[in-house]
């Protein structure tokens, strides 16, 4: 056997191999390195702290909502009590008045019955025709009432001649130059002409409109009675009538209306003389002509007038349209002068009423 001595590696292959850095130990000396970690640190710890920032903010405003509420429960419970005191105060306080009104009124009777038993016949006398002069004021201003006027004025006259006294003669002779002013006026009797309009109001239902009138029939002759030329006669005639028309040309046709046209034309008359009367009680003597004339002439142009009721109701209809509606009325100015100057006398003469009265004692106590 021979023996070999093996040969022996090199030293270059003998010497060891070193394993390559660590790349990560050297990039973490980096200083970019160094400062995107820092970075990330403090990202991550702001946002762990607007996350606590956040909870917080949120308990917050979870525990203020829930104040909230309870505040607002709260208030809603002392505004309705609130309320319901508003309402018991409201109670007493007109509880309070109905009984403070009852209490003057009661006071105000009182001080009236004072007055009342101090005064003198003549006093009560001058009383009574002042109030019977303020009646005819009132008849003749608001209502225009010349008929109750003159039995105020009346009333008054007999009142002063029945005591009779010679200061009060000038009251007399003015109320005397009244009455014949008043009783020189047309009459106007504005509740029968009141009552007119409403019943022709009520009538105009059943008046026949123009177009429903109907032709007269006449009634045939007896054929037996007549002869055969007259029968004959009588058909020609007959068939010839019935070829020629004879018309009115001095007036329009009447108008033709549908149903539905003639239920509005009734309505719209009723409207007109319901507006007249209103005029009639405000003393418009325009306003109550002119409604009277145009109701006239819709009868004529739309109604039957040859019906016995339609010309009634137009015959009414211009009678009514002349009266003296809206005549200027005058005043009581000579009898109300002469009234003052009697009572400006009277008070002058007379004795100074207490002043303690309840009344004006009231009257005081509620200014103060």
């Amino acid at each position: 056997m021979s023996s070999e001595i093996p040969s022996l590696p090199s030293l270059d292959a003998a010497q060891p191999v070193l394993p390559a850095p660590a790349p990560s130990s050297s990039s973490w000396r980096r200083p970019s390195a160094i400062i995107a970690a820092l970075a990330v640190a403090l990202l991550g710890w702001q946002w762990v702290e607007t996350r606590s920032r956040m909870a917080d903010l949120q308990e917050e405003l979870a525990r203020r909502l829930a104040q909230g509420d309870t505040a607002a429960s709260e208030a809603r419970v002392l505004a309705r009590q609130a309320q319901e005191n508003l309402q018991d105060l409201q109670g007493k306080l007109g509880a309070l008045e109905a009984r403070f009104s009852e209490t003057q009124g009661q006071q105000v009777a009182l001080e009236a019955m004072y007055q009342e038993f101090s005064r003198t016949r003549d006093d009560r006398v001058l009383s009574e025709v002042e109030q019977a002069l303020t009646i005819a004021v009132q008849q003749l201003q608001l209502a225009g009432n010349v008929h109750n006027a003159l039995a105020a004025l009346q009333t008054a006259d007999a009142r002063l001649a029945s005591v009779e006294r010679p200061q009060w003669l000038p009251l007399r002779k003015a109320i005397t130059e009244d009455l014949e002013t008043l009783k020189a006026l047309p009459q106007v009797d504005g509740a029968g002409v009141a009552l007119k309009l409403e019943t022709l109001i009520g009538r105009l239902d059943r008046l026949p409109l123009a177009f429903e009138a109907r032709p007269r029939s006449e009634a045939p002759a007896a054929v037996a009675e007549q002869g055969w030329l007259q029968a004959l006669w009588q058909d020609f005639w007959q068939e010839f009538s019935q070829l020629i028309r004879i018309e009115r040309m001095d007036r329009p046709d009447p108008a033709l209306l549908a149903p539905s046209n003639a239920v509005f034309l009734r309505e719209n008359l009723k409207l007109r003389l319901m507006n007249a009367r209103l005029a009639l009680l405000t003393r418009d003597g325009n306003t109550f002509r002119e409604d009277m004339r145009i109701s006239a002439e819709w009868l004529d142009r739309y109604f039957d007038v040859r019906n016995p009721a339609v010309a009634a109701a137009r015959a009414e209809l211009l009678a009514l349209q002349k009266s003296p509606v809206g005549v200027d009325l005058p005043g009581l100015n000579a009898s109300q002068n002469a009234l003052r100057s009697l009572l400006s006398v009277s008070e002058r003469r007379a004795e100074p009423i207490p002043a303690a009265t309840p009344a004006r004692a009231a009257r005081s106590a509620r200014k103060n």
